[in-house]
């Protein structure tokens, strides 16, 4: 997969070349989405190129098909309907057509080509001067939008005009809903493995200028309504045309040299997982009536304002690095374009750029994306624990058929809150991400004390789920207590016991349910009175949380001074890396995963991960050994991986190996470093760049609920700039060479310290300096 070098711009990524080498993974790199809509670059005409080159792909967040998972040997408890998110009907075509030939750039002559996704304002803007076989020439501008305002809408400004072609000129509008999924083949991580149209259409509607596809999923039971709306800036009458799932509307227009005329389409999505199904069309015809009446330049306008609000509260500066100064733009803005902002739906691991892991939701949310929005955009942050609660009763499903009498086990992997994961060594196994949850929780009240959170969902989310501990977990002839068969981050190492990761996140997450039980009761004993008679709670339940924690059973080899994976990770095998051909990465496309179980290898950051979660439990040396010893056997396949290990190395100080990791991280979808991007780009790493910046470099931590710096300035950069939301202020930390500004943006106060010294910033004093070694 070849690609394009963009020119290192900060605020977008710019191709000057159409290069059909590149098409695929661009379509990826130039996606719009508003964290609901999710259009993939391609082009409003569509892409002629062969088979496997391109993937003309429309996505909802949390809009999905299911089916039966089908299993040669089927056992009790196994995952059994998987979800996945669908193609759903294309409305963003236009066809050009000059006299009786067709716009397509890979027919005659492309003069000039720009195409650029500015990350201010939200356009993606392509600019094409073409010439046809016949010599008459255009130039084609199209811009794109998919608001930030109102999730169900988008828009694009298609303009035309003739550069030396006097006659016929056609316009044609399209949705089409002839569309299907891509098929994983034999790649998990690509799509699903469903074939053929998964949506079925029950009715249609069309006028001169609205267009509308009503259609119903086979299994999951939703209805969809996909509708256009459009404008001309010329007068002219359409021509409907409607073939099978496929509507038209056609406009027929003299020009003559030096003419322009634009064609405006406004489309929008509603379902019935949102809506009644008989709400359906009338909330599609006024939301696009709506923005008819406004036009694409007042959409523009309130789309740069959204962005202009976002930034003032996320942006990140680095100096002195052009590629990365980009690779950080780009990577925020895919995170706020991917990310669901109303409670009812989550992040998914392509976010709404492509059909990779099916548009299921993992843990990466609560560890490495919710961070992101927690410090930089605390609203949403609050939804998304808000999908986890709407999840709830599936959990606590999904615990009864793990046999567990009482409790939540939420799902490793879901859309609408059923596991998903077929395969349970790999998926089911992974309880830690109940520990994730609880975890994230704990953040978001760390840095909001928002009360009303904690009793309206919070406290039953993290008590629910602590539950699982005991009643998975059990105390051995040593009194200790441990949790077996289960599997940590790490998917090379499956089904262990006293997995370190999950044992330590456990730990933390009893002695959190424990707490919030004991403060509630003491200070809004009706409010836990009520959450305990939903959970029936029993009195002496919060006693053994805290017995339990007080006995984890956390491995540790004292022979190496290091924390043991688990506790047969250090009597295997180490891999054979120096005799491992290149071309065999990534191990679980080549192996099979027993023989990869059978070796001290890892995929990803594991016992590393805890390292920073739980950082005040490690003292710098211990870090700095289990470091050494877990780089050596670690591949990082999972892109979850390198964001992690810079983190901490630059905690243990090896700033060289952290800017290299790093580096890997920030322009990971912009380079294709792993590969893959043109199924979609990587979320979870994406906002692992943030945690570089404010974890890794920057030294944020926060203990037992305050704020802690402890910078560093990379030798490459002079200068970054970022933000954090923190107790109802936003402050902005400055760090240059042996020196670091705070500044306190909004808010009356905030207390916090650098390097251990405590620094109190206030309206009198909005702003404090120190320097650092």
């Amino acid at each position: 997969m070849q690609q394009h070098t963009y020119p290192l711009e900060a605020w977008c990524i710019r191709e000057t070349s159409f290069d059909t080498a590149s098409h695929f993974l661009d379509e990826t790199l130039f996606a719009l989405g508003n964290g609901y809509i999710g259009l993939r670059g391609t082009g409003e005409e569509g892409y002629s190129g062969p088979a496997g080159t391109s993937l003309d792909g429309t996505y909802l967040n949390g809009f999905y098909e299911s089916e039966p998972i089908q299993y040669p040997e089927a056992a009790y408890g196994l995952a059994k309907v998987n979800q996945f998110m669908l193609n759903v009907p294309n409305a963003k075509g236009i066809e050009l057509r000059l006299g009786d030939e067709r716009f397509d750039l890979l027919t005659g002559t492309v003069q000039s080509y720009e195409r650029v996704l500015d990350f201010r304002t939200g356009l993606l803007t392509r600019t094409v001067e073409w010439t046809s076989p016949q010599g008459r020439s255009v130039r084609v501008r199209s811009r794109r939008m998919v608001s930030f305002e109102n999730k169900h809408l988008f828009a694009i400004a298609f303009d035309v005009t003739s550069l030396n072609y006097d006659g016929p000129l056609w316009l044609v509008s399209a949705l089409d809903g002839a569309v299907k999924n891509q098929e994983a083949g034999d790649d998990p991580r690509v799509g699903s493995a469903i074939s053929g149209p998964t949506l079925h259409m029950i009715d249609s509607e069309q006028s001169d200028s609205f267009s509308a596809l009503v259609q119903k999923t086979h299994n999951s039971g939703f209805t969809l309504i996909s509708a256009t709306e459009t404008a001309l800036s010329v007068p002219a009458t359409a021509v409907t045309a409607q073939q099978g799932q496929r509507l038209t509307q056609a406009w027929e227009m003299q020009v003559s040299a030096g003419q322009s005329v634009t064609l405006t389409k406004y489309g929008s999505y509603f379902s019935s997982r949102d809506y009644d199904a008989k709400e359906l069309m009338w909330r599609s015809k006024d939301t696009l009536a709506t923005a008819k009446a406004a036009g694409f330049d007042e959409l523009r306008l309130a789309q740069e304002q959204y962005l202009a609000d976002f930034w003032q509260q996320a942006d990140v500066q680095i100096a002195g690095d052009d590629a990365l100064q980009q690779g950080m733009h780009f990577n925020q803005f895919h995170l706020l374009q991917s990310v669901g902002r109303d409670g009812r739906t989550n992040i998914s691991a392509k976010g709404v750029t492509g059909e990779g892991y099916e548009g299921h939701y993992f843990w990466d949310t609560e560890i490495y994306i919710f961070p992101f929005f927690l410090y930089s955009k605390p609203e949403i942050a609050r939804k998304l624990l808000e999908y986890r609660y709407a999840g709830l009763p599936k959990a606590r499903e999904r615990a009864r058929q793990m046999s567990h009498d009482k409790g939540a086990l939420y799902p490793w992997r879901t859309i609408a809150g059923d596991e998903c994961s077929a395969y349970f060594p790999a998926g089911t196994a992974q309880y830690h991400i109940n520990a994730d949850i609880a975890y994230s929780i704990k953040t978001y009240m760390e840095a909001t004390d928002d009360q009303e959170y904690l009793v309206k969902a919070g406290a039953e989310i993290v008590m629910e789920t602590a539950r699982i501990w005991t009643g998975i977990g059990s105390y051995d002839r040593e009194g200790r207590f441990c949790i077996n068969q289960v599997t940590g981050p790490d998917e090379y190492t499956a089904l262990v016991n006293n997995n370190y990761y999950t044992n330590a996140m456990a730990q933390m997450h009893l002695n959190f349910a424990a707490s919030i039980a004991e403060q509630l009761q003491a200070q809004a004993p009706s409010e836990f009175a009520r959450i305990a008679a939903a959970m029936a709670l029993d009195a002496g339940e919060p006693a053994e949380w805290r017995r339990a924690a007080s006995l984890m059973n956390l491995p540790y080899d004292t022979a190496l001074q290091i924390h043991a994976q688990d506790d047969s990770f250090l009597s295997k095998k180490v891999w054979d890396f120096a005799n491992t051909p290149k071309e065999n990465y990534p191990l679980l496309l080549n192996y099979h995963p027993m023989v990869i179980y059978r070796h001290q290898v890892c995929k990803q950051a594991d016992v590393v991960l805890a390292l920073l979660l739980l950082s005040d439990q490690f003292t710098l040396e211990d870090k700095r050994r289990d470091f050494d010893y877990y780089e050596a056997v670690t591949t990082h396949d999972s892109s979850l991986s390198s964001c992690i290990f810079s983190i901490i190395a630059a905690e243990v100080g090896y700033q060289d190996k952290a800017y290299d990791y790093f580096m890997e991280t920030a322009r990971l979808d912009l380079d294709d470093t792993h590969g893959n991007t043109h199924y979609g780009v990587h979320t979870a790493a994406m906002a692992g760049t943030w945690m570089g910046v404010a974890y890794g470099f920057a030294g944020m931590r926060v203990i037992g609920g305050a704020l802690h710096f402890a910078p560093t300035l990379p030798k490459q950069w002079q200068h970054y700039t970022f933000k954090v939301h923190f107790r109802s202020a936003l402050m902005e930390v400055h760090v240059e060479p042996g020196r670091v500004e705070y500044r306190l943006l909004q808010g009356e106060a905030l207390n916090f310290t650098h390097g251990g010294e405590a620094i109190a910033l206030t309206l009198s004093q909005p702003k404090q300096s120190r320097s650092f070694a």
